[in-house]
């Protein structure tokens, strides 16, 4: 059957559900929105009046307009008024106890042909969809915050979903100017799970100690290009928030990757859950920008060593002498030409403390790895000085490039980081649970990325990103580190990029 969605229920008028709401209704749809008790609705009805009234004052929508779009939602406490509703949308807090019962007594009022859609970002629309009598016409439409802005709307089937609805709340989602990615039923789907699984990632990197916690935040930010750093968007989310999804990712899998890191179960423990209690990984009561270090002024070196070749070599090279250095270059096989250097720094694949005890000065020796136009990773080993490390960040700093401290491990930060994710897309296209270009859209669309998964290998190339993925899991032994075998195939191949290849 085709049906025609009027009328919108809307339960639970927190951020996320009064943004759902004002959705609806600015696409001319009628809304009933849903509280618990009256302070609750009221609550509800401010979080709308403010974000339509913000829309006024940005000159984004006029105050006839807002007038109008609020007049489209009738504010309810009593569930009883969603009987005639055509889609009934649940935006209530992630605890399947609480869905559960909301669902049955959805069941128990709504009409036979209603619609029920959950916005779980991480439970099983299947469970949600076996407390009622129509498991057929339950869905997911998992809206992302701040639903007005944010233009992603994952629909999510089940195996008992009815033929053909998937595609009407796609089309009802194109209605809404969303874009639409249909999924499975799968813990996270498509865009918490590849993302929970990189912020937890982080949070174990910072944990070894491979990092701090700013220095990770400006390598993903200033080096990828991503709209901020892993713990920034932790605390935005929410540590509580991020530590359930995570858990639910486990329950599933039972893969070490999507437990939680400790770091993240001790904040939240201690109540520090992100910006919505002012204190997480960063303090927020007081803005302030993301750092990597202070600059330390022009280093007192007469000659700097250059162990490498190739393009982010002769970058190198060419900024030093611009800056007035004298350099000696070197080849990974032959370091005499710089054993008599101030200070080494090494753009290899090799290990950086395999190069530095070839040295008659080891702890001169410092690992670089250019990241993008604006950053550059620093990795110290275990044997370099403090001095010969603050000596390469003041040069990477002179240089024009934000430098970020770390060890010397696989991958640094920004590969050791970004490489597992590009992996888990592949291994989510492998399965079958979504299209390439459907994880790009994803990706780009609900987290804001400057491109997709899939986008992103083809750029960096995917023979360099298998042979990364070789690396970190020999470092790591962490089974998820391993290349995906279509990535391993795809290479093998000779295929020169995955997107033409897939689809």
């Amino acid at each position: 059957m085709t049906r025609t969605f009027e009328t919108v229920g809307v339960v639970g008028l927190g951020t996320m559900g009064a943004g759902i709401a004002e959705v609806f209704a600015r696409a001319g749809l009628r809304v009933i929105g849903v509280e618990a008790d009256e302070a609750a609705l009221s609550r509800g009805r401010g979080h709308l009046e403010g974000s339509t009234g913000r829309a006024v004052a940005r000159g984004r929508m006029t105050a006839e307009e807002q007038a109008a779009l609020l007049g489209r939602i009738a504010f309810t406490t009593s569930r009883d008024d969603l009987a005639g509703a055509d889609l009934v949308v649940e935006a209530i807090p992630e605890v399947m106890e609480f869905k559960r019962g909301l669902f049955a007594d959805l069941d128990r009022i709504c009409k036979p042909s209603a619609v029920l859609a959950t916005n779980t970002s991480s439970l099983s629309v299947t469970a949600i969809a076996a407390t009622t009598s129509r498991p057929a016409q339950v869905i997911g439409m998992h809206f992302f915050n701040p639903a007005p802005v944010m233009r992603l709307v994952e629909v999510v089937r089940t195996v008992v979903t009815e033929d053909g609805l998937p595609d009407e709340i796609a089309g009802l989602a194109r209605r809404l100017g969303k874009t639409p990615v249909t999924v499975g039923d799968r813990a996270g789907f498509v865009v918490n799970r590849l993302l929970l699984s990189y912020l937890n990632h982080a949070c174990a990197l910072l944990e070894t100690g491979l990092a701090s916690r700013d220095d990770i935040d400006a390598a993903m930010r200033l080096g990828v290009g991503l709209p901020m750093g892993p713990f920034t968007l932790l605390d935005l989310i929410g540590l509580d928030t991020s530590y359930e999804v995570c858990e639910v990712l486990f329950r599933e899998s039972r893969e070490r990757r999507h437990a939680p890191a400790p770091i993240l179960r001790e904040l939240v423990t201690a109540g520090l859950l992100g910006r919505k209690t002012g204190r997480g990984f960063h303090s927020h009561d007081r803005d302030a920008p993301e750092t990597a270090g202070e600059p330390g002024g022009r280093p007192e070196i007469s000659l700097v060593g250059l162990v490498g070749g190739g393009p982010d070599a002769a970058t190198v090279l060419e900024a030093l002498e611009a800056a007035g250095f004298k350099a000696a270059v070197a080849e990974p096989g032959d370091l005499t030409p710089v054993a008599e250097a101030d200070v080494v720094v090494a753009l290899s694949d090799t290990p950086v403390v395999e190069l530095a005890v070839r040295l008659p000065r080891p702890e001169r020796l410092v690992g670089l790895h250019l990241v993008g136009e604006r950053v550059a990773e620093v990795a110290a080993t275990v044997v370099t000085s403090r001095e010969a490390a603050e000596t390469v960040r003041d040069l990477v700093r002179m240089i024009g490039r934000t430098p970020v401290r770390c060890g010397d491990r696989a991958g640094f930060v920004v590969n050791a980081l970004l490489y597992p994710y590009l992996n888990d897309a592949v291994r989510m296209l492998e399965a079958g649970y979504a299209s390439a270009a459907d994880i790009d859209a994803a990706m780009r669309l609900g987290c804001g990325y400057p491109a997709g998964p899939f986008e992103m290998l083809d750029a960096i190339g995917i023979e360099r990103v298998r042979d990364g993925l070789r690396a970190l899991y020999a470092e790591y032994r962490e089974p998820s580190f391993a290349p995906a075998p279509l990535l391993d195939q795809l290479v093998t191949a000779g295929v020169p990029g995955i997107r033409a290849h897939v689809g």
